[in-house]
């Protein structure tokens, strides 16, 4: 029983930082105004690019890299289209989520053919493995065992709550969530902040997609983000648009993935599918009870028109 616990918060701690990348991709991203549903879409490509990049280079590291770039690149559709075009958000959101994945699968196929075969890459090494300790304790495990981009991922927390909170941009960035026309009125660049916005998140989405295929898996497979990309929406939202909240949202969510797997691994009589249900069944149960309670920044999802008064 000690193991099955003990390997269950390790499990959780790394299921969650992939959740961690996508989740504050979406909240840089309606910090600004911008409802982004695209991430899963952005984290597909993300990815794929990781892992032929990792494949090729044999560098993990600059595998995620490439997939912070490609996600940068499929954003910038939704960014023209949501800032300079004024379009429909959920609807371009959406069109990046049908359009990415499929791009990501079509590149596979063109790259590595349609034979059954599964390619495999190198995992980026732990920071146990680099330093090479060989104690198997549970706090070794648990602060060491780790690849650089869950301990970047836990950083990256702390960086946003400073920046949001303690800095003189991060207000002016939340004031164009919040009031664009005000903000547009004391000097703040409104187009120049969104855009700016789109950036991060499709970096962040992008790595988020990479970090499963150079930390998490050796392969590739369609469909590998997994829904990951829609927790992190209801990440941003159960952590009612703070990092630290969005934090404890997306440990929530990993503990939850984490126990699916290992509940298939000691039942032997329900069939595998009850158990992958968990962490989305608690996804809906969580936007069920506070997701009615919207505290999101006021102009969430609204264009903004410049010459409008």
């Amino acid at each position: 029983m000690g193991s099955f616990i003990t390997n269950l918060i390790l499990a959780s701690i790394r299921m969650a930082s992939p959740l961690i990348f996508l989740s504050l991709a979406e909240l840089y991203s309606q910090r600004a105004g911008l409802v982004n549903i695209g991430i899963e879409g952005i984290a597909a490509i993300g990815s794929l690019t990781g892992f032929m990049v990792s494949l090729i280079s044999g560098n993990p590291l600059l595998g995620v890299l490439a997939g912070a770039l490609a996600g940068i690149l499929v954003n910038m559709i939704f960014a023209y289209a949501t800032i300079t075009l004024c379009a429909e958000q959920i609807v371009y959101g959406m069109a990046i989520n049908i359009f990415a994945p499929a791009l990501a699968a079509f590149a596979y196929r063109v790259y590595f053919g349609s034979g059954s075969e599964l390619v495999q890459a190198n995992l980026m090494v732990t920071l146990k493995g680099l330093l090479g300790i060989k104690s198997d304790s549970f706090l070794v495990n648990l602060f060491l065992d780790q690849t650089p981009m869950v301990y970047f991922a836990y950083i990256l927390v702390i960086v946003t709550a400073v920046y949001f909170r303690r800095t003189k941009s991060g207000l002016n960035y939340k004031a164009v969530g919040e009031y664009p026309k005000a903000a547009a009125t004391i000097g703040i660049n409104v187009i120049g902040v969104k855009y700016l916005s789109c950036v991060i998140c499709g970096a962040l989405a992008g790595i988020g997609g990479a970090y499963l295929t150079t930390c998490y898996s050796k392969t590739y497979v369609d469909g590998n983000v997994a829904g990951r990309g829609f927790i992190a929406l209801a990440a941003v939202i159960f952590g009612r648009w703070s990092s630290g909240g969005v934090l404890i949202a997306c440990l929530f969510f990993g503990f939850c993935d984490a126990l699916q797997i290992r509940l298939q691994l000691i039942n032997n009589t329900l069939p595998y599918q009850f158990f992958q249900m968990i962490p989305y069944v608690a996804t809906i149960v969580v936007l069920a009870l506070i997701g009615a309670k919207k505290a999101g920044p006021k102009a969430s999802g609204q264009p903004y028109r410049k010459e409008e008064r």
